[in-house]
């Protein structure tokens, strides 16, 4: 399909300090900093800065990105949605791998959630200096466990609109 969405360029979030960010993506994630715009103005808005947006690049050539405002504001959490919602989730190849972030992240003192096991990935959460929740996980499913769940998927979403209108009561 010409036109159609190919992959992740970047996804961005703010940080309170682009130095406290860079060791903890760079340094402890392994995320090499490829990028820092120091920018007077922003180019799709005009509103006016400074601030510093700086990009970290993941195995596949996306990346995540952040914005330093200048203010060391910590981001603040969206009031209504539990904090386990809104996450950022990173693979790696290897169960090996993900055991030996969680090894890594807990010796730098950071805490860290799981192994969770969804039967069709193992994870750990953990959250970033900015309040930013983490995952790394690698996949686990079964041979034609992706090409059933897509068969099925419009069903369960249809399953579920019906449930909230019926105000979150089985038919």
């Amino acid at each position: 399909m010409r036109g159609a969405i190919r992959k992740l360029y970047h996804f961005a979030y703010p940080c309170r300090d682009a130095e406290e960010t860079r060791q903890f993506y760079e340094d402890l994630l392994g995320l090499p900093l490829v990028h820092c715009m120091q920018v007077d103005a922003v180019p799709s808005s005009g509103d006016k800065g400074p601030y510093a947006h700086i990009f970290f690049e993941m195995g596949d050539g996306s990346y995540l990105a952040f914005f330093d405002l200048g203010k060391g504001e910590m981001p603040a959490p969206s009031p209504n949605t539990p904090s386990w919602v809104q996450h950022f989730a990173m693979e790696v190849e290897t169960l090996d791998e993900v055991l030996s972030f969680k090894t890594k992240l807990e010796a730098a003192g950071v805490e860290v959630k799981g192994l969770v096991d969804h039967e069709f990935i193992n994870s750990i959460y953990f959250f970033d200096p900015n309040g930013l929740r983490l995952e790394i996980t690698t996949r686990t499913e079964a041979p034609g466990f992706l090409e059933h769940a897509a068969r099925e998927a419009h069903g369960l979403l249809a399953d579920w609109t019906q449930f909230k209108r019926n105000g979150g009561a089985a038919d």
